[in-house]
């Protein structure tokens, strides 16, 4: 073994190829063997090229790297990240960014918005005042009553997320299986929860009347199958597959479906969601949904005016509409049997302006409603990197304050009530949200959403042009009001060059590997007609069914 270690120990490390067992300081050779074990494989073997940053340029050697092989090193990949933001075309999130003449002074600053974003407590160190002026703009914005009053559970609540959306559908869905199974909601904002008595059953229910199932769309985010497996919340697949394996009530006799079907523009089928939903609601289960808003691989926005009409119709025949569980001072409280959650990752930041376009003819249509105005939307998130754009990954959860679930312990040692996910969270991301928002008005951002929903419309234009020209079916799509295009994969370095999503789309019986296009404000029509010429260049397409 110790031989083994020091062969290792010989492989060329750092910008200069030292042998890594060379490359410590003596402070850091104990016993007169380097500190640490030696690197069991040559990393630059072991992981993937990226061709503009050689791997060994970049690496950290225990001494650190010296001026010059940082200047270098940084080099390589600024120039690398510039080039990929210029032709980035396939993803979600914008990059034509402007923070950094303003908000750098904060970069030596830590801001920590730990805990409840309405209590400060004494962890002083935070950017709550911008928060809340960011949660009271997005509450407008999508009609829900404001501002925040613990008081009133008609107001909204609402906080900056740490990660993306995807910690915003594990919120919203940690929420609705803790509301569904009849926890404890929030009735003192100072108290932490406390667990509600077994055997409390609902009015009209029977054994599974705490027991919650989960539905959403086989287009649906990845995100929210890692949410389901890690509340170990059932979902209508996994609950039929083990309990009814032969009552599918799509197709008796066959597997259940692993979720909800699509149209084939990639929104949930509401009547085949209707039929699922009926199948467990007559069973006494609990239903939450979850449905998107333009963030799926077709960029598709469901009905969810129908769809919570739909669910709420049927559960009402089953008492699930409004039932009686027992609250916190142990007397009856009621709630509905169902939630709808929103996955807004995208469209949420994005079609309330497109909706104030059509409102004033700038563009002809937008998506349906989506937000607070529908009584049964009981939660939403929204992603802050995608239509506003951000350096990392952020975003805002909203809900109602009389649905927020209870904290799980006390947390005097912040000074607030930690009413969040992440505990610690990242108080740069209310700062740079502040101030997009600060920077611009409705009536800019009318006009950038017009301006999006035009490119987007101009590169499907232009992809159908170029299936004629070359006389062979690219599989180009877009989906009403959608940002994306989709298209047939091309050869793999367009694909990289630009960024390109890729995702297996079945369609006529037939896997079908696609790519597709976002039409965010970085983007323009030179960038596109750029793609368009590469596309249009013999041998692009990849010879495939």
């Amino acid at each position: 073994m110790a031989r083994e270690a020091e062969t290792h120990a010989d492989i060329p490390f750092g910008p200069e190829d030292t042998p890594w067992q060379k490359t410590f300081s003596g402070l850091r050779v104990v016993g007169g063997r380097p500190y640490g074990t030696p690197p069991s494989s040559d990393p630059r073997e072991a992981y993937i090229a990226v061709p503009e940053v050689p791997h060994h340029k970049v690496q950290l050697p225990p001494t650190g790297l010296d001026a010059n092989q940082y200047t270098e090193a940084e080099a390589l990949f600024r120039s690398h990240i510039d080039t990929q933001t210029r032709n980035f075309a396939g993803y979600q999130v914008t990059s034509a960014l402007d923070y950094e003449g303003r908000l750098g002074h904060y970069l030596n600053r830590h801001l920590n918005n730990v805990g409840d974003p309405y209590q400060s407590g004494s962890y002083t160190l935070n950017s709550k005042v911008l928060e809340r002026a960011v949660l009271d703009y997005f509450a407008s914005l999508w009609h829900a009553k404001w501002p925040h009053d613990p008081k009133d559970p008609e107001s909204y609540w609402g906080y900056v997320l740490t990660m993306g959306s995807s910690e915003g559908n594990l919120y919203g869905l940690w929420n609705a299986r803790d509301y569904l199974s009849g926890r404890p909601l929030r009735a003192d904002p100072r108290q932490p929860g406390r667990e509600t008595a077994a055997g409390q059953t609902p009015r009209g229910a029977g054994a599974h009347a705490f027991h919650p199932v989960a539905f959403f769309s086989e287009d649906t985010h990845y995100s929210l199958t890692k949410a389901v497996r890690a509340l170990d919340i059932d979902t209508f697949h996994a609950l039929g597959s083990t309990r009814y394996p032969d009552d599918n009530p799509l197709a008796p006799g066959t597997p259940w479906p692993r979720q909800v079907p699509s149209t084939e523009h990639g929104a949930i089928d509401v009547e085949q969601l209707a039929v699922l939903v009926r199948f467990f609601a007559s069973r006494g289960h609990p239903i939450l949904v979850s449905l998107n808003h333009g963030s799926t691989f077709k960029g598709a926005y469901d009905d969810v005016e129908a769809v919570a009409r739909t669910v709420r119709g049927i559960c009402a025949q089953y008492g699930l509409d409004s039932r009686r569980v027992r609250g916190e001072s142990g007397g009856p409280e009621e709630r509905s049997g169902f939630w709808v959650h929103v996955d807004g990752a995208l469209g949420a930041g994005y079609t309330p302006y497109l909706e104030m376009a059509r409102d004033v003819g700038m563009v002809q249509q937008a998506p349906p409603a989506f937000d607070f105005r529908l009584p049964d939307v009981h939660s939403l998130t929204m992603s802050g990197h995608k239509w506003m754009g951000t350096p990392w990954a952020c975003g805002v959860f909203m809900t109602r304050t009389g649905l927020q679930m209870a904290p799980p312990g006390a947390s005097e040692y912040i000074g607030a009530a930690d009413t969040t996910f992440a505990g610690s969270r990242n108080g740069f991301s209310a700062l740079l949200m502040w101030d997009y928002l600060a920077r611009h008005s409705y009536d800019d951002l009318v006009r950038l959403a017009a301006r999006c929903d035009d490119l987007a419309a101009y590169t499907h234009a232009r992809l159908l042009a170029l299936q004629e020209q070359l006389g062979r079916d690219l599989w180009v799509a877009r989906s009403p009001q959608s940002l994306t295009v989709r298209f047939r994969q091309p050869r793999a370095d367009i694909v990289r060059r630009y960024s390109l999503s890729g995702e297996t789309v079945h369609a006529d019986g037939a896997a079908r590997a696609y790519v597709h296009l976002y039409a965010m404000r970085h983007l323009t029509r030179q960038r596109v007609d750029e793609l368009i010429g590469e596309l249009r260049q013999p041998g692009a397409f990849p010879r495939s069914p």
